[in-house]
């Protein structure tokens, strides 16, 4: 009875627990907590040399420590695990639409200042 439970308990881990990090997609990849695009791009261009066996072998993976190598076998996702990389490309994107929005607002201002100044030369000049 003891060993029956030891067998279902290893085969749930199995399944349920970490991914395959030698097939897993970089969607996946980046699905686990601590790993971006820049590292999920690593482990992919590591792959492609030498087999990762097991999680553990992430560790030769340049980038990527123990509390990674941890996440993936615990399975600790992202809190935007499925559509991670859509979403992180969308964050992008508002992120460099703020950065305009903040340099049209830069030259805004500054042009009113200038047309301040000018305002205050030409009153100078009047009186």
């Amino acid at each position: 009875m003891k060993k029956l439970l030891l067998v279902m308990l290893l085969l749930g881990s199995y399944l349920f627990g970490a991914m395959n990090v030698q097939t897993a997609s970089k969607a996946e990849l980046m699905s686990i907590s601590g790993i971006g695009e820049k590292k999920a791009d690593a482990i992919i261009k590591y792959r492609k040399k030498h087999r990762l066996k097991s999680a553990d072998d992430l560790l030769k993976v340049p980038g990527i420590g123990k509390n990674i190598v941890k996440n993936v076998k615990k399975g600790v996702k992202n809190k935007q695990s499925k559509s991670g990389a859509k979403k992180s490309s969308q964050k992008k994107k508002n992120m460099k639409k703020k950065g305009s929005q903040k340099k049209e607002m830069k030259k805004k201002k500054s042009q009113k200042k200038k047309k301040k100044s000018s305002e205050k030369k030409n009153k100078k000049k009047k009186k």
